[in-house]
């Protein structure tokens, strides 16, 4: 449960602070912020109250996304209003939704039956599960009081009035839904944590960011609903305004933790600020686009929504040459896997191309590789199959074991090889792989990344005492039984090659496989450097050294720490990177390839949101 009194959401996570808090040189910021000018971010209920108010209207339309906790939100913001003596009168546009069972029957499609963990992403359009004739009726509905017409979806009605988008967290949202605080889209009550994810991966998430790209130039006031009673806000043409200046300079997303069954102690002991009652971490959400937010700063007060208003608002100035390739989607993934102290991961692998466009609705495949960012001495990785690995031999060891409880010879079949600090493995779809203990791995990765099949678990529980769910079908599929032995070693290593060099600096080439559509690169200096975008974004990671300064060629500048991720977007062109601590610094940066195709797309299919 949480680490406080709050019933709202299951978690030892700390709920993210309304006042940003600096940090010092090398240490890792949990709450990095773009800063904006002063006075645009506001707090609390009155804030909001006073922006109604001096809009004139006589309708408030507060839409926003499924998992806000609307009843003190409202309650919060009656109250304030009637301090400036205004009477309100709250009108749930969930009144308007179709009955349970034919958003049932609407949804089930795509929900892939019995099936724990995946489903299709679902082409539906938030009025689908809405009454025409309810929502004509809200938007008709007289009062003499000021009319707050609120909920996901508020906006459907066509009510003329002011537009105010209140956003939450996806984590946030998981915290909720395991505490049962929140329910899915449509659902008249919570269920298990597990299935309530996969219906908003699925479901939930693609129908709602539809809706607010929809919304998104026509809101007034956007609100950040995380903390249900410390809301903060910002003016919808701020916000865009904030929009476009990250967009031509800088982000980095606010990241957040998870423990996990075989997580470790190395995030734990390196990044201050984390909960420390956790058992462990197993993973940091580095950028993983679909989960994570994005934050503004102003004056010290802090707004974040979710990192897709971002790609919805200005997707062709971070993707540059490949915006019309990737849409909506950004296609870079950075996460950290953590097993110091820990256990190995699952072994597992990522599904082919067609597999995953054709089973679950993706646009591209789980393309990965790690990126050895700490480790201990003697530390490995599975990578492929060993050269005498049989296909027959090993799925019946996997299949006895999940039967009988039995445990596999794993190095039987799969090839483990050792690591140090800085090596790169490339992992293209359909390689088996997991990593071993003790290492830090920086997973660089196309953005799916919910889709991996567990062949082995080590016969673990998960955190809730339940077994963890395995693929052993869907993982047979999909495997390439050639990648194996010596051509692994050959192959799925990258061999770094010396790309340019001055006084105090190089820059290596990282090959990755001719299956990734993203290329690496890492940075070494010692003073500074200057490169330029070449028309893709550039995702960085300072993954050794103290602390650098970017510079971007619109003036801004911005620290950046020990194992801190950021991205420089397409359209700010030309930037430099300063050292500013006492050592060398080296940065792994992950860019598109010239020749970048989104593999698992028809011919004649579009990208977006």
């Amino acid at each position: 449960m949480s680490n406080s009194a709050e019933q709202f959401r299951r978690t030892t996570q700390h709920l993210a602070p309304a006042i940003k808090q600096p940090t010092p040189q090398g240490v890792y910021d949990i709450y990095p912020a773009y800063r904006l000018g002063p006075g645009l971010v506001a707090r609390g209920f009155d804030a909001i109250a006073e922006s109604i108010a001096r809009s004139g209207q006589r309708s408030v339309i507060i839409d926003g996304f499924n998992g806000v906790l609307w009843e003190p939100l409202i309650d919060g913001l009656r109250s304030s209003l009637a301090k400036l003596g205004h009477h309100s009168s709250p009108l749930p546009v969930l009144s308007a939704l179709l009955p349970e069972e034919a958003i049932e029957r609407l949804i089930e499609p795509y929900l892939g039956g019995n099936d724990p963990l995946y489903g299709t992403r679902a082409p539906l359009v938030l009025e689908q599960f809405f009454s025409r004739e309810r929502l004509l009726e809200l938007r008709e509905a007289t009062s003499d009081d000021l009319v707050l017409l609120y909920g996901p979806g508020a906006a459907l009605a066509r009510r003329e009035g002011m537009l105010i988008y209140v956003d939450v967290p996806k984590n946030e949202i998981q915290f909720r839904s395991r505490a049962g605080s929140i329910a899915n889209l449509g659902a008249s009550a919570p269920s298990d944590s597990r299935s309530m994810y996969k219906r908003f991966y699925f479901i939930d998430w693609p129908v709602l960011n539809r809706h607010r790209r929809a919304l998104l130039r026509q809101i007034d006031l956007m609100v950040d609903a995380q903390r249900p009673q410390d809301p903060t806000s910002m003016r919808g043409e701020d916000f865009r305004q904030g929009l476009n200046q990250m967009a031509r300079s800088h982000f980095r997303v606010r990241p957040w933790f998870e423990p996990g069954p075989w997580g470790g102690q190395w995030i734990k002991s390196a990044i201050p600020g984390v909960a420390p009652e956790a058992e462990n971490y197993a993973w940091s959400f580095e950028l993983i686009s679909p989960e994570n937010g994005i934050a503004f700063e102003s004056e010290g007060w802090m707004l974040e929504v979710s990192f897709d208003f971002l790609m919805l608002n200005n997707h062709r100035q971070v993707l540059g040459d490949f915006a019309s390739l990737f849409g909506y989607e950004f296609p870079i993934r950075y996460d950290f896997l953590d097993t110091f102290s820990g256990g190995n991961l699952s072994v597992q692998c990522h599904p082919r191309p067609r597999y995953i466009h054709e089973n679950f609705g993706e646009s591209f495949t789980q393309d990965e590789a790690y990126y050895i960012l700490d480790t201990k001495p003697g530390a490995r990785v599975y990578l492929g199959f060993t050269e005498t690995a049989d296909s027959g031999e090993f799925r019946e060891a996997l299949e006895r074991s999940a039967q009988e409880g039995t445990p596999v010879e794993i190095e039987r079949h799969v090839q483990t090889l050792p690591v140090r600090k800085h090596d790169l493995f490339l992992i293209p779809n359909g390689t088996i792989h997991c990593s071993g203990v003790n290492n830090l791995v920086l997973e660089i990765s196309a953005t799916p990344y919910v889709f991996t099949f567990k062949m082995y678990d080590w016969m673990r529980m998960d955190l809730d005492g339940r077994p963890r769910t395995l693929n052993i079908d869907r993982a047979f599929a999909n495997l390439h039984f050639h990648r194996r032995g010596e051509r692994v070693r050959r192959e799925l290593i990258s061999r770094p090659r010396l790309l340019d060099h001055g006084s105090d600096w190089q820059v290596f080439h990282l090959p990755t496989h001719p299956e990734h559509f993203y290329d690496v690169h890492r940075m070494e200096f010692m003073s500074a450097l200057e490169r330029h975008t070449r028309g893709s974004c550039q995702v960085m990671n300072l993954v050794e050294g103290e602390a650098v300064v970017l510079e971007t060629s619109d003036g801004t500048q911005q620290r950046f720490n020990y194992a801190e991720t950021f991205v420089v977007p397409a359209a700010a062109g030309r930037y430099r990177l300063r050292n500013v601590g006492r050592i060398p610094a080296k940065i792994a940066t992950t860019f598109l390839k010239p020749t970048a195709r989104p593999f698992a797309r028809p011919e004649g299919a579009t990208r977006g949101t």
